[in-house]
């Protein structure tokens, strides 16, 4: 990049409002989560109601009583599976894409006001890449 413009003041604002907004999605996330379970629950089973509620064997809880397990039925299944494919992939890449821009803004714009656009362009090019790694070596250099 030839030419930089940044208005240190405006990338601070847009900071402020872009971690409020994370702030709202982890809710959002976690209201979704917790609905998810909600409606896993309220699914109900397949199986005769003597086979609702299994003991599982070998395994006490913390009063010594044995523990139990509840029949799944196939739409918790479903939920669950869908719930563990989510959460290991597309809301890690959520949280790292918001990570990474917002780190990698911070660091470009304090690199500028310093006069290093070797490393402000550095801390752009690894948000856009969302390399985590190299923006907490550029942070950890402070």
């Amino acid at each position: 990049m030839t030419r930089w413009d940044i208005r240190p003041q405006g990338v601070q604002g847009q900071l402020e409002k872009t971690g409020e907004m994370a702030g709202e999605v982890e809710k959002a996330l976690t209201a979704l989560l917790t609905h998810l379970q909600e409606a896993a629950q309220a699914a109900g089973t397949a199986v005769l109601p003597s086979q609702a509620e299994t003991t599982v064997p070998g395994k006490r809880g913390p009063d010594n009583s044995p523990l139990t397990q509840k029949a799944m039925g196939p739409v918790a299944a479903g939920i669950g599976e869908f719930v563990q494919g989510k959460s290991k992939t597309d809301f890690k890449t959520i949280a790292e894409r918001i990570e990474a821009s917002m780190t990698g803004a911070a660091l470009a714009t304090r690199e500028y006001v310093e006069g290093d656009l070797e490393t402000a362009k550095q801390a752009q090019d690894a948000a856009r890449t969302v390399n985590l790694e190299m923006l907490r070596d550029l942070r950890g250099r402070q």
